[in-house]
């Protein structure tokens, strides 16, 4: 049943579900990516939660009317009108008071979301009120998408990609050195207005699928799991559009094969593990990495500190370093150092010397600041300086190993 639902042979509705969400899961990961570089990434928080009093009050519109009170478009429209002006509520908040911005996010996504709750209670001693099916728009229902729902979610997704594409460096600019971009003359404000009507157009569009308080996590989840790849943005842009259309698709698909499993919670789990992967296993940025970088120094420095001891005639008792030495084939069962072994202790304990001349000549200052007590000093200085260094020292001109 699963095959079915990834190559989209379970049914009309599952097609148009996985469609929809793809496209969403796009635009809500390259969207979400200059949000979360321009270090805003609560602001989808914000965003999200003031779109519950417009779903509310377009409903009560269209009922009051004589229309259909869950027209997706009105529902849509008033949401988007409702975000607005939390978010020109917030942007005010900060700029026009001493409030910082993470106390108006706060309270701009409180009063908004507290009104639209209070507003939910009123629509359900409407007469209509009860058939609303409102509260599908908290955490999404894609039960009974219709054709022209699914049509409406999947072009507001694609205008949103297309408009991200069309300012991405203007955005991209702003979101790295703001005060750059200002210098330059772009007008930050309004690229900054921008930006947050983009995200705002992610979540209306979001909110049938996912819902208004998930729609934040697949903002935010794919670009953190695509910085693990790259240190590109214009990489992170793409890697996190194709984890969110990814993480849609294989959520709408899970959902789709299990029917009582939400698809807007799926979506979410399904990108939380793709993060929880891109943690764990990216090449350099990952935890198993990070690991295996610390047990490559750690190595590197026994083996050094054993050559070091070796050229002093001390006793080695470190199992590790001993290990790491016999296995190098520079010492033996022993404990006693074979001729290479004897050999790349001279050659360590010379480069020590030298380095300490080296870190008490102001000539070399530059130099001396990349001494970490594992560098080759070949890697740093020429053969004529090494040549200089050793004639200051005395002794051999030069060990080989």
């Amino acid at each position: 049943m699963l095959w079915d639902a990834l190559t989209l042979q379970l049914g009309y509705n599952a097609t148009l579900v996985a469609i929809g969400a793809t496209l969403l899961g796009i635009a809500a990961g390259v969207t979400g990516t200059f949000l979360f570089l321009r270090k805003r990434a609560l602001v989808s928080d914000a965003i999200s939660h003031a779109t519950l009093p417009g779903v509310c009050l377009a409903f009560m519109v269209m009922a009051a009317l004589g229309g259909d009170g869950r027209n997706l478009i009105g529902l849509l429209a008033g949401s988007a009108l409702s975000a607005w002006v939390g978010l020109l509520c917030m942007n005010w908040l900060t700029s026009r008071t001493r409030l910082a911005e993470d106390a108006a996010i706060g309270s701009v996504l409180s009063v908004f979301f507290g009104f639209g709750v209070v507003l939910l209670t009123v629509i359900q001693t409407m007469g209509v009120g009860r058939q609303a099916g409102l509260e599908g728009f908290l955490l999404g229902s894609t039960a009974g998408m219709l054709w022209a729902d699914a049509m409406v979610i999947a072009a507001g997704g694609a205008a949103t990609l297309a408009l991200v594409m069309l300012i991405r460096r203007p955005m991209m600019l702003v979101a790295f050195d703001p005060e750059y971009a200002a210098a330059r003359g772009l007008p930050v404000g309004r690229i900054d207005l921008a930006m947050m009507g983009l995200v705002m157009a992610v979540t209306v569009v979001g909110l049938k699928i996912v819902g208004l308080i998930l729609i934040v996590a697949l903002l935010i989840i794919p670009p953190v799991t695509a910085r693990f790849w790259t240190e590109r943005s214009d990489h992170v842009v793409l890697i996190s559009g194709f984890a969110g259309g990814l993480a849609g698709y294989l959520g709408a698909a899970l959902s789709a094969s299990a029917p009582n499993l939400p698809t807007g919670p799926i979506i979410v789990l399904v990108s939380f593990a793709f993060f929880a992967l891109s943690l764990f296993l990216a090449p350099v940025r990952g935890v198993l990495a990070a690991v295996l970088r610390h047990i490559r120094f750690q190595r590197r420095v026994h083996m050094r500190q054993g050559l070091l001891a070796l050229a002093q005639g001390q006793t080695i008792y470190e199992p590790l370093t001993l290990r790491l030495l016999r296995r190098a084939g520079l010492v033996r069962p022993d404990g006693v150092p074979t001729e290479t072994g004897k050999a790349r202790s001279a050659k360590a304990l010379r480069d020590e010397k030298r380095w300490e001349l080296v870190r008490a000549d102001q000539a070399h200052e530059a130099t001396a600041a990349l001494y970490d007590g594992l560098r080759d000093i070949e890697t740093v200085l020429t053969r004529d300086q090494i040549a200089e260094i050793d004639r200051r020292i005395g002794g051999p001109q030069e060990v080989r190993p």
